[in-house]
């Protein structure tokens, strides 16, 4: 994710400079260097943050170090861009926006779904009102290959609901115009049954419930096989907006013996011009000196979601989603 960053910045942000790259592997970052035809490469971000001319920093890291990585970049007065989730606890997430309201910078949440032409025309339908007022929410995630067991033992990364649901919380909010306030998490580790040791799943369904009333669904899948393979509806009063299907390209093959498709087979291919779109936005606000469009906030109410839905997983209940965001100390 960081190289697909690097290079967007690179080659396709005209209104941006790479300086640096950094990485805790420091060949692994002089090669990324080098690819780039940049000069400066790091082995740590304490590092690169000494690094000349540096006003931003992207941070794609393993979801373990999003929080001190912010910290860092933000005290020495560098604005960021950081994947989602902003942090694995409700604490960490604190801590971040008050590191961040501290230093007076600005910081950008990687919800890049947003970007993605077809849930950016989805949105604008949705605010003229041609569905009328939304009342059901459901969306699926399933990615193509599971993790290797190493990915799990490593604990850098959080569970499903960190790494894979937390888009589709952060789109429900979005699309439905509304907060969610109570989660039923189901999940299943069942074709790999290995993986509960480390904390984590290979499928869930999440129920939610909306503070106006309305009500939604959330599936997420580590290993699909046939392909990447993420869809999302919005049904309304007045009609209902698909996002979304199984093709990579818009062909589809009939014949008298098949139907085959063309399915996507990784995020980077699916959501190519969404990264490139939302690294835009981020330069551009950074130079107009704005706020981001997804700032800490939503950061913090997608993370809240997802601790609740883990908070359910665990406990067999429904959860109530405020119940998972503490009291902000300043």
């Amino acid at each position: 994710m960081g190289l697909r960053h690097a290079e967007n910045l690179r080659r396709l942000v005209p209104r941006a400079q790479l300086v640096a790259v950094a990485d805790v592997a420091p060949e692994r970052a002089r090669q990324a260097a080098v690819a780039l035809e940049i000069e400066h490469s790091y082995g740590s971000l304490e590092a690169m943050l000494e690094c000349k001319g540096l006003e931003a920093v992207v941070v794609a890291t393993p979801d373990k170090f999003h929080a001190s990585s912010v910290k860092l970049a933000a005290a020495a007065g560098k604005n960021v861009f950081c994947e989602k989730p902003m942090g694995l606890t409700m604490a960490e997430a604190h801590e971040i926006l008050d590191s961040v309201a501290r230093s007076g910078v600005r910081m950008q949440i990687g919800f890049m779904r947003r970007y993605d032409p077809a849930y950016a025309a989805a949105m604008k339908h949705i605010e003229a009102g041609d569905i009328g007022v939304p009342v059901i929410f459901k969306s699926v995630g399933r990615d193509k290959d599971g993790p290797p067991l190493a990915t799990y033992q490593s604990n850098v990364n959080g569970m499903l609901f960190y790494a894979n649901s937390i888009h589709d919380f952060d789109l429900a909010r979005w699309l439905m115009q509304d907060e969610i306030a109570e989660v039923h998490a189901y999940t299943s580790s069942m074709i790999r049954p290995e993986v509960t040791q480390f904390g984590d799943v290979v499928a869930s369904v999440v129920n939610l419930k909306f503070n106006e009333g309305a009500i939604g669904n959330i599936e997420s899948y580590a290993q699909a096989a046939y392909g990447y393979d993420v869809r999302t509806e919005i049904v309304g009063s007045k009609g209902s907006i698909l996002i979304g299907s199984l093709s990579q390209t818009s062909k589809t093959l009939l014949t008298v013996n098949s139907i085959s498709q063309t399915t996507a087979d990784h995020f980077l291919t699916t959501f190519a011009d969404a990264y490139l779109a939302e690294m835009r936005d981020f330069v551009e606000c950074m130079l107009r000196d704005d706020q981001p469009r997804i700032g800490g906030e939503d950061g913090l109410r997608a993370l809240a979601i997802a601790v609740a839905a883990e908070n359910s997983y665990l406990q067999g209940k429904p959860i109530a989603v405020s119940s998972a965001t503490p009291v902000v100390v300043s």
